[in-house]
C-alpha cells in the first residue's frame, strides 16, 4: 500500500500451517466468500496519554473519509448502500426469510467491498434476492430514510437503482485494466465523468505534463475526478471547497485536533502540511508533505491519510482515499532495521543490469508496526505491508518508508490455524512441517523485503515517463517487489544477518509462493473468469513464468496423486535462478518504460486461467468450508474522561460486531450527499 504518493501493497497472506489454540476470538463473521476477523492492538496500554490522544484523533480522521471511497468506486454506491441500510434497519417481516437473509448477505458484501463490485475480483456483485422483493421492501421504508433527490419519488429511486443492482450488463466491472476496449468507458468506477474516452484522458494529461520538470514530475490527476461537460474536459479536485469537501472538512478538523499531541516538531509539520494540501488540493504541496513524511523516522506514532493508491484507476493515475493509524513495534522492528541498514548491499548485489541499480540508496527506513485503526481503501480488507511514497523521484532523492503490519499478519495466522488447507494442498509432510516451523517467519520476512527494499530498489533511466507502463504498471511494480524479496530470501546473507534460522528456511516461502500463484489463489476467481486484480496477476505471472521456463529441467512440477494436483518443487536453487532472470527483465521493463514487453508479460502469464485446474481447486477448497477473502473490524476507540471532563485515558473495545460497526460508521461518519456530481 502506498501512503503519500506511495507504493502500497495489499497482498493477502499465503496459506498457513495449522497450530494451537488461542483465547482471543479472532473470527467475527463469515458469509459468501468472506470472513471478517478482528485484530488486537498489543502495546496500546503502555503508550503515554499524549500518544493515545494523538492516535485517537488520527483514528477519527481515518474514519471520516469512508464515504469518499464508496463514491470513488461507483457513483451509485452511496444511494444503494443507504437504501439497503434503510431496508435492513426498518424491515418488519420475518428476518429469517430466505429473501431477507439474501438481502442481508448482499448488504454485508456491499459494506465489505465499499460498493457493489467485488473488492478484489472487481466484478459486480449480483444479489440472490428478487427485484420484486427489493422493491416491496423499499416501498415499506419511510421515505425520509431513503436517499431521495429533491422531488424524487420512491418509484423513481427504484427505477434508477434497480438496473444497477440487478442487471449484470450495467456497470459490470469496477475497473478494466486490459483487453481491446476503451478502458475508461468499460470501467464502472467514478474517477471519470461525462462519457470521456481513454484517448481524451490521455490527451488531457499529456498536455498537462508538457514542459514539466522531468526530474521531479508532479503526480497529475492523483486527487481529482476528470469530467467532461458540454465538450469541455476539466478536473474536479478533491479538497476543501471542492469535490468531497463535506468529508474532507471533517478529516481536516480531526487533524487540527491532533496537532497539540504531536510527538515532536517534525510530526507537527507533517500534519500541518497535510492540512494545507487538503485545503488547497495542490499536488506540489502533497509532494512537500510526502518528503516531510518520509524523512520523519523518529516518531513512534505514524499514519497514512489521503489519496494514495492508483490500483482502482484503469490508467493508474487517480488515487483512492485510504488511511491507517499505527505505532512502532520496537521489538519486531529490529529485523527491519537490519534489512534497511544493509540496503546498499542488497542494491549492489541485485541480479539486474547495473544501469538500473541506484548508485546510492537514500533514506530507506523500515519498521514493524501495530495498526490501531483502518480506514478507506484499507478497511475492511487491509494491506499487510506498506512502502511509501509512490513518487519515484521522492524515493530517489529522499528515500522511502516501509512497514510490516505484524498485528494484522498475526491475526491472519491465528485465524487460519486448524483450517486443513495445508493438508489438502501441500504435497507431503515435509512441506507441511516446514510450513509449521518457518511459515509465519518467512511470510513476514518476504513482506519486509518486498516493502522495505523491493519497492525502493532500482531506478528509471533519465527521461523515462513514470506512467509509461499504463494499465500494467501496478502489476509489474508488485511483481518487481515480490521477485526482489523472493530472490534474496534464499541468499546466505539472510542467515548471516540472523533473519532466518537456517539455510533451507527460504524453501517454505518458495513453496508457499508457487502453490499460491499456480493454484490456491484461484479460489478467489469465479469459474470462466480471468485474473483481473493487480496483486493476483503479479503472483500468477511469477509462478506461471517460473513453472513454464523451468519445465525442461523439471524445476517445478504439477503432480497428480489420487486425482488431485499438487505443486512439487524439485530444485529450489534453480528456482531462485529463474526468479533472478525474471527480476532482471521486469526491472528492465520498468527502467526503460517498455510498455509492449510489459503488456506481453502480463497478458501471457498473469491473466488467463487453466479452467480444469481452476475447477479442481474450487471443488477441493469448498470442502474445507473456508472463505478465500478476509477483512477486519476495527477496535472501538473511546476517550475516557473524569468528572471535570478532562481526558484521562483512551480505551479500546474489541466486542463490536461486523454489522454493528458498519451501521455505526454509516450513522456517525457519513457526510457526503448520496450523489456527488
Amino acid at each position: 500500500m502506498t501512503a503519500i504518493g506511495m507504493t502500497a501493497c495489499s497482498h493477502q497472506p499465503t496459506p498457513k500451517a495449522e497450530g494451537g489454540e488461542t483465547s482471543f476470538n479472532y473470527v467475527v463473521d463469515q458469509f459468501a466468500d468472506l470472513q471478517v476477523l478482528r485484530y488486537q492492538v498489543p502495546g496500546f496500554e503502555e503508550l503515554s496519554l499524549r500518544q493515545k490522544q494523538l492516535l485517537y484523533h488520527l483514528s477519527e480522521a481515518a474514519l471520516m473519509g469512508r464515504d469518499i471511497l464508496a463514491d470513488q468506486n461507483c457513483r451509485y454506491n452511496l444511494p444503494i448502500r443507504r437504501t439497503l441500510e434503510a431496508v435492513y434497519t426498518s424491515y418488519k417481516g420475518n428476518r429469517e426469510d430466505e429473501q431477507f437473509k439474501a438481502l442481508e448477505t448482499y448488504l454485508k458484501r456491499v459494506w465489505f467491498s465499499n460498493g457493489i463490485h467485488h473488492h478484489y475480483a472487481e466484478d459486480k456483485i449480483l444479489p440472490t434476492f428478487s427485484q420484486e422483493f427489493f422493491a416491496d421492501c423499499v416501498r415499506q421504508v419511510e421515505p425520509a430514510k431513503l436517499p431521495l433527490r429533491e422531488g424524487e419519488t420512491v418509484d423513481q429511486l427504484l427505477a434508477e437503482l434497480s438496473p444497477v443492482i440487478f442487471d449484470p450488463t450495467v456497470l459490470s466491472k469496477r475497473t478494466v485494466q486490459s483487453g481491446d476496449v476503451d478502458l475508461i468507458q468499460a470501467s464502472a468506477n467514478n474517477y471519470y465523468e461525462g462519457d470521456l474516452t481513454q484517448a481524451e484522458v490521455d490527451a488531457f494529461y499529456t498536455k498537462m505534463k508538457a514542459g514539466q520538470d522531468t526530474l521531479r514530475p508532479i503526480s497529475y490527476g492523483l486527487n481529482s475526478r476528470l469530467a467532461k461537460v458540454d465538450g469541455r474536459v476539466f478536473e474536479k479536485v478533491w479538497k476543501v471547497g471542492g469535490l468531497y469537501t463535506q468529508a474532507i472538512e471533517r478529516i481536516v478538523s480531526e487533524l487540527q485536533q491532533a496537532l497539540p499531541f504531536a510527538e515532536n516538531e517534525a510530526q507537527k509539520a507533517i500534519i500541518e502540511k497535510l492540512i494545507e494540501y487538503y485545503q488547497t488540493g495542490d499536488l506540489k504541496t502533497f509532494d512537500a508533505y510526502s518528503v516531510l513524511w518520509v524523512e520523519d523516522t523518529a516518531s513512534d506514532v505514524d499514519f497514512v491519510n489521503g489519496f494514495i493508491e492508483t490500483y482502482g484507476d484503469p490508467l493508474g493515475r487517480k488515487a483512492s482515499w485510504e488511511s491507517t493509524v499505527n505505532f512502532i513495534n520496537k521489538r519486531a522492528t529490529e529485523r527491519t532495521r537490519i534489512i534497511s541498514s544493509n540496503a546498499q548491499w542488497f542494491e549492489d548485489h541485485s541480479p539486474i543490469d547495473p544501469r538500473f541499480r541506484k548508485p546510492e540508496v537514500k533514506g530507506v527506513s523500515a519498521k514493524v508496526i501495530t495498526v490501531a485503526m483502518l480506514g478507506g481503501d484499507c478497511y475492511p480488507a487491509t494491506p499487510i505491508g506498506i512502502n511509501l511514497p509512490n513518487a519515484d523521484w521522492i524515493r530517489r532523492d529522499h528515500g522511502s518508508k516501509s512497514v510490516t503490519i505484524e498485528n494484522i499478519t498475526e491475526a491472519y495466522d491465528k485465524a487460519s490455524q486448524g483450517s486443513g488447507l495445508s493438508k489438502e494442498f501441500m504435497w507431503s509432510e515435509k512441506e507441511i512441517e516446514q510450513s509449521k516451523k518457518y511459515g509465519f517467519q518467512t511470510d513476514n520476512l518476504h513482506t519486509d523485503l518486498h516493502e522495505c527494499l523491493g519497492h525502493g530498489s532500482g531506478q528509471l533511466l533519465p527521461g523515462v515517463d513514470p506512467d509509461a507502463l499504463g494499465a500494467y504498471s501496478s502489476t509489474l511494480e508488485e511483481a518487481r517487489a515480490d521477485l526482489f524479496g523472493l530472490y534474496y530470501m534464499a541468499d546466505p546473507k539472510m542467515v548471516e544477518l540472523g533473519l532466518l534460522p537456517s539455510a533451507d528456511a527460504y524453501e517454505t516461502a518458495y513453496y508457499h509462493y508457487m502453490m499460491n500463484g499456480l493454484m490456491t489463489q484461484l479460489v478467489r476467481i469465479e469459474p470462466g473468469k480471468n485474473v483481473e486484480e493487480a496483486h493476483m496477476r503479479n503472483r500468477q505471472l511469477i509462478a506461471r513464468w517460473a513453472y513454464e521456463q523451468g519445465r525442461s529441467e523439471n524445476v517445478v512440477e504439477l503432480k497428480q496423486r489420487d486425482g488431485k494436483t499438487f505443486v512439487v518443487v524439485h530444485d529450489y536453487a534453480r528456482l531462485r535462478q529463474l526468479f533472478a532472470r525474471l527480476l532482471a527483465e521486469v526491472q528492465r521493463i520498468k527502467s526503460e518504460g517498455d510498455f509492449e514487453a510489459g503488456r506481453k508479460l502480463v497478458e501471457d502469464y498473469g491473466v488467463r486461467v487453466d479452467s480444469a485446474l481452476h475447477e479442481e481447486v474450487l471443488a477441493r477448497y469448498k470442502k474445507l468450508n473456508l472463505a478465500p477473502y478476509k477483512g477486519f473490524v476495527n477496535p472501538r476507540m473511546t476517550l475516557v474522561k473524569d468528572d471535570a471532563g478532562a481526558v484521562i485515558d483512551v480505551s479500546l473495545d474489541y466486542t463490536e460486531g461486523y454489522a454493528e460497526q458498519m451501521l455505526r460508521y454509516s450513522r456517525d461518519y457519513s457526510f457526503l450527499p448520496s450523489y456527488n456530481e
